[in-house]
């Protein structure tokens, strides 16, 4: 299992990650949505950089060249809601992948709001089988979520590969994540934070990733 942290390098994703974290630019919707969108760029194309590939002769107008081209057979997978722009991001890059879309929240199961549960009730993907299978999804908190979509997508099928890839994610979520995807799996974080607070949000983190993106839900 590799785990991947951008932020333990020096690049502009962490100027984006600045701005997602600042409760001021957080008042600009638009900003916000295009800041997680040029992540899920940038990583994917990291990401392309450990595929397969196969030599392609391509014919121009003055003469022919070999170019070696990805091989791998994608799956890009979103978990709703929050998970819309950071997939946009990576399907700008791999604009050739098939799609999966899964819906699984997180329930708070006592009147604290301090124990989480998770309900899976959506799922629209072709067969994983044989594919790379990418899961994008902003926020790998508890795990609860990532863990359910894993297991979910993995019904349908043996993937070739699988990746996870999120904005930020916690250790405690990373753990519950490892033990339902395959060893050779590869988990990709812009930033890796401390913990989580009584409520399970992320600290310091940047709040709900959806109700900034989108606004504020019932």
């Amino acid at each position: 299992m590799e785990i991947v942290d951008f932020s333990q390098s020096n690049s502009v994703i962490n100027l984006y990650m600045s701005e997602l974290r600042d409760k001021n630019y957080q008042k600009n919707r638009l900003l916000f949505r295009h800041n997680i969108k040029r992540i899920g760029e940038m990583m994917a194309y990291e990401l392309s950089k450990t595929l397969d590939y196969k030599s392609k002769t391509i014919t121009t107008p003055l003469g022919t060249l070999d170019i070696p081209l990805p091989k791998d057979d994608l799956i890009i997978a979103t978990v709703l809601r929050a998970g819309l722009p950071f997939h946009e991001g990576f399907l700008n890059v791999f604009d050739h992948a098939d799609n999966a879309f899964v819906s699984a929240y997180r329930m708070y199961t006592n009147r604290e709001h301090t124990e989480v549960g998770v309900h899976t009730e959506y799922l629209a993907a072709p067969s994983v089988k044989g594919k790379t299978v990418v899961i994008v999804d902003p926020m790998l908190a508890t795990g609860g979520s990532m863990a359910a979509s894993v297991e979910a997508l993995m019904k349908t099928g043996k993937p070739k590969k699988m990746h996870i890839a999120c904005v930020i994610a916690v250790p405690e979520g990373l753990e519950v994540v490892k033990g339902v995807l395959p060893e050779d799996s590869t988990i990709w974080c812009a930033a890796i934070d401390p913990g989580m607070n009584e409520h399970k949000y992320i600290v310091p983190g940047f709040g709900d990733c959806g109700d900034l993106c989108y606004g504020e839900k019932l």
